[in-house]
């Protein structure tokens, strides 16, 4: 487990900065009145997860593989901080739909319906606590892995 430590330490960090960009977005408004407009303040997350991909893998370089990291060792690092975010994503969407935003659920469904984009019946099925949940794993994974790879090529111990 020592060989993946700094890995567990990014994703606890990371699941925490994802609960304060939450309650970000409530805070101004985008899980009530500004509803229609979270997906695109949603998308701005990337700049942050971007960041904290780039510090998590420079201090597995540096601390880890003494500065000489090679991007298969940087994308496998990005890999594994991916993969324990989504072991922590349930317990960040619990936290997220029942102390942080407990109406956001519901409110998207008013917005969706007002909107006409779907019918009661069906923003009611579409949009759950479980759907949140696996939204959130295939966003954690392909987003994680995407900008781990980015991140790991720009790290790499070049090479003369």
């Amino acid at each position: 487990m020592k060989k993946f430590s700094i890995e567990f330490k990014w994703a606890i960090i990371t699941t925490i900065i994802f609960l304060a960009w939450m309650t970000l977005e409530k805070q101004l408004g985008f899980h009530t009145e500004k509803i229609k407009w979270e997906p695109l303040f949603n998308i701005l997350y990337i700049f942050p997860l971007f960041l904290l991909y780039f510090l998590a893998l420079r201090e597995k370089k540096v601390k880890y593989y003494n500065a000489n990291m090679n991007w298969k060792q940087g994308i496998i690092s990005a890999i594994v901080i991916s993969f324990i975010i989504v072991v922590f994503s349930p317990i960040a969407q619990f936290i997220l739909h029942e102390f942080i935003s407990p109406n956001f659920l519901s409110n998207t469904i008013n917005y969706t319906v007002e909107s006409k984009k779907l019918s009661l019946e069906e923003a009611k099925e579409y949009t759950t606590l479980s759907s949140s949940i696996w939204k959130n794993i295939s966003d954690s994974l392909s987003f994680g892995v995407v900008i781990g790879a980015i991140v790991a090529y720009i790290l790499k111990t070049k090479t003369n």
